[in-house]
């Protein structure tokens, strides 16, 4: 919803506040401002200018060179290249020095050599978009359809002084969907009163019956309607206060008789519709639901198929109007209509609703019935729409309104309990604050005992039980104002269980290796929840009874997928060197149809692609690559103290790289896997080398940990030992590490592989592994012959459970 800020000075005297405070206001009364928009952006120096002569420029076709009035002692001369310039016309004009959007600022210039001393503007070069221009100035420059002083701000005449408030409704307070029930909300908020707009109504002797009839077939889903008939309307443009406040809502101006109707739904909330009344092709109004198949043409010129769920505007015969979704494009007012057939009815939302999504046809007024509207405001929305157009186009209303009335108009009344509302909120409040408060909020109220019962009016059709009213006095006494408190207990609050404790190292160190985490949906399609590298079939996937699109239609089995879209994303906007992680839930079931609760597992899963370092001074670059992801993860087990519990193994995973994946296990258990995406797989997702892990997170958290035990520095040297040993390809070096580590013993404190070699000095299907031992005792200083005899009992071992020889 957009406010204009001059706009709502109209119900509600607020010239002392500014836009930006109400905003602040609004926002901490539990409406959201999202943006303050200045329609000014950044211009000065556009006053109203009027075309004395034009003239074609000697040199160039298609130019006009123009003496112009602005308010100076003599005229300037402006070149022009507008279509529509012409003698006689008051134009917008940027003077000499003027500045417009984007800095542009006007000077003094010869175009073919005709000097020119300003600029004739169009809408659009003053910052209003196109989309919002009306279809007379969509190309060329802007003319004043009404009188103006030469010399005038033109900003102020076009709005463009003004401020835009967009309001970020939740869908319960649909109240603030219109103008006034912003400007309730503000004078609730400031302590103000509300000013309504004043009707009135000018009917001929005539009387509308003589000219329609209304029949509604189902009362629940149209309890009322009206039907109001205007004679000798003149349709043409809509004078400027009216287009200027229509492009401040977002609406483009059409025609004074559209507009108005567009003008009373935003002041109101009530959607409204015209027809042509000559055009409606009889002289009854019925409102029914269609028949399967039945087809009619809306505004937009598309052609609807309709079914039974639809509820239809008819003539009796003919479909004319989608209630309240579009109207038909058969009885379309237009610039020959005479007489209108003016309709203002309350529709059942979820009918709208239905009919709206069926048709892929999402409306102003469909979104404002589709939330309820305030059934007290038809009728009097109705009558204020009949005045303006009367007084815009010139109508003439006819006497009485026909309508159906079955809408039954009853304020909801609430108990509130003073003792449970501080209770709830753990404040204080008087009874007296709380009156006050509801004064505010111009809701009725009577004293029952400890109680008050208290009656909202019909436009605040949110408020339906007594939390709704807690809601509302903590949102106006202010929730600044509410103590901060704790819950009492036997233990201290606040505190992580260890579990929490363990995800928190966990994330924080994945982020101290340079890793940013994303947080992504738990849906997402079928085809994404097939698993990625792991053992849940789809078969095992959990959807939804009623998903809001296939697109997230099922919980997702692993996390790799999503983080795919998240590098997707980035990669498609030049991000090229990313990193992420995240810690989420993955959903599993055992059953076909599901009658338990689903298998929620937590994980965490990593993407890499593109540069892990990059220094340019020196010209280093290092691409990521797997051992730089598995030195994440172990660095990760070292964090959690399961570094000499885990091991990483060689394998093939369906979607990853054959020769660069192996599988995690820890303590036995085989807890997930790290590695290349296949090639194959990278295309798909279009993305380039990419590298992934993802782990069980809640084994790692839940995993037992040897104490941590403190050792005294050495006060003796320590003995290095290197060896080379050649073994089969097949063989894998953790397995001879862990050989060593074994036979080492208690003099063995550290085992590095420092060195790896395949190529034509080694035997066909051989390679060569080096590794660094470092042997010490805490408590003397080694001897050759001690380190010899612990060395030759490693080197024996190795020999025996892995088949190596010492290379020559």
């Amino acid at each position: 919803m957009l406010v204009s800020y001059k706009w709502l000075q109209d119900y509600v005297k607020i010239d002392d506040v500014t836009p930006k405070e109400i905003a602040e206001k609004m926002t901490r009364g539990g409406i959201e401002i999202d943006f303050v928009h200045e329609l000014n952006q950044g211009i000065k120096g556009v006053v109203v200018g009027y075309v004395l002569s034009c003239s074609q420029h000697p040199n160039a076709d298609k130019l006009n060179v123009c003496q112009v009035d602005v308010g100076e002692e003599e005229p300037v001369q402006i070149v022009c290249g507008a279509r529509n310039i012409a003698a006689g016309q008051y134009v917008a004009v940027a003077k000499v020095g003027a500045v417009l959007p984007g800095n542009f600022k006007i000077k003094k210039a010869k175009l073919r050599g005709e000097v020119s001393q300003g600029m004739i503007c169009s809408l659009q070069e003053l910052g209003i978009e196109s989309k919002l221009v009306h279809k007379d100035y969509a190309e060329g420059i802007y003319v004043f359809s009404e009188d103006v002083e030469v010399g005038a701000d033109a900003l102020a005449i076009l709005n463009l002084d003004d401020t835009v408030l967009e309001l970020d409704l939740t869908p319960n307070r649909s109240d603030c969907l219109n103008m006034l029930g912003v400007a309730y909300e503000v004078a609730a908020l400031y302590d103000r009163n509300v000013e309504l707009p004043t009707i009135e109504l000018d009917t001929n002797k005539e009387q509308a019956s003589d000219y329609i009839s209304v029949s509604v077939e189902n009362a629940i889903d149209n309890p009322y309607y009206g039907a109001t008939i205007i004679k000798d309307v003149k349709v043409g443009p809509s004078p400027l206060w009216l287009q200027n406040r229509l492009m401040a809502a977002g609406i483009r101006p059409i025609s004074n008789v559209v507009d108005v109707t567009n003008y009373v739904l935003l002041e109101y909330g009530q959607p409204l519709h015209a027809f042509d009344y000559d055009r409606f092709g009889s002289k009854e109004v019925v409102i029914r639901r269609a028949n399967d198949g039945e087809k009619m043409v809306t505004l937009d010129d598309a052609e609807r198929s309709l079914n039974a769920d639809h509820l239809l505007i008819t003539n009796g015969k003919e479909p004319m109007a989608i209630a309240g979704v579009m109207g038909g494009a058969t009885s379309e007012v237009n610039q020959e209509t005479s007489t209108i057939l003016l309709e203002a009815a309350y529709f059942n939302p979820s009918t709208v609703r239905k009919a709206s999504r069926d048709l892929g046809l999402r409306s102003d007024s469909s979104a404002r019935f589709e939330k309820g509207v305030d059934p007290a405001r038809v009728k009097v929305a109705g009558e204020r729409a009949a005045s303006l157009i009367a007084e815009l186009a010139g109508g003439t209303i006819v006497s009485g309104v026909v309508c159906a009335d079955e809408l039954t108009v009853e304020e909801q009344q609430v108990a509130l309990d003073l003792e449970r509302m501080n209770d709830r909120l753990g404040t204080t409040i008087k009874k007296t604050n709380v009156e006050e408060i509801f004064n505010r909020l111009q809701f009725s109220f009577e004293e029952n005992g400890d109680h008050l019962v208290v009656t909202a009016p019909t436009r605040r059709q949110d408020i339906q039980i007594e939390e709704d009213l807690f809601e509302e006095i903590a949102r106006l006494y202010g929730y600044d104002a509410i103590p901060t408190t704790l819950p009492e207990g036997a233990t201290t609050q606040g505190v992580l269980t260890r579990y929490q404790e363990k995800r928190r190292r966990v994330r924080r160190y994945l982020e101290s290796t340079g890793l940013t985490q994303t947080i992504t949906y738990s849906l997402t399609s079928p085809k994404k929840a097939e698993g990625f590298a792991t053992d849940y079939p789809i078969e095992k996937a959990v959807r939804l009874a009623m998903p809001m699109s296939e697109d997230r239609s099922t919980m997702r089995t692993s996390l790799i997928p999503n983080l795919f879209d998240v590098l997707t994303y980035n990669l498609n906007r030049k991000n090229s060197d990313l990193h992420l992680y995240e810690v989420g839930s993955i959903f599993t079931s055992e059953e076909k149809e599901l009658t338990t609760q689903p298998i929620e597992r937590e994980m965490v899963a990593a993407a890499f692609t593109g540069m892990w370092q990059e220094h340019p001074w020196q010209a280093e670059k290092k691409p990521v690559d797997f051992f730089v992801v598995k030195g994440i993860v172990e660095g990760l087990f070292a964090e959690m103290g399961l570094k000499d519990q885990v091991k990483f193994q060689q394998a093939k995973l369906e979607k990853m790289h054959p020769g660069r994946t192996a599988v995690v296990v820890l303590n036995d258990e085989e807890i997930g896997f790290i590695g290349q995406v296949h090639p194959t797989t990278e295309k798909q997702e279009d993305l380039r080398e990419t590298y992934v892990f993802q782990l069980d997170l809640e084994s790692i958290l839940t995993a037992d940990v040897a104490p941590v035990v403190y050792e005294s520095l050495p006060r003796f040297p320590a003995i290095q030992r290197d060896i080379a040993l050649v073994v089969h390809r097949s063989v894998a070096a953790g397995e001879v590490e862990a050989v060593i580590r074994q036979t080492g013993g208690k003099l063995l404190k550290a085992v590095h592989l420092f060195d790896l070699y395949q190529g034509e000095h080694m035997e066909e299907g051989k390679k060569s592994l080096a590794f660094s031992l470092t042997y010490l005792d805490p408590e003397k200083t080694l001897t050759d012959e001690e380190v010899t005899s612990v060395h030759e009992n490693v080197l024996e071992e190795i020999k025996k459970q892995i088949g190596a020889t010492l290379r020559a």
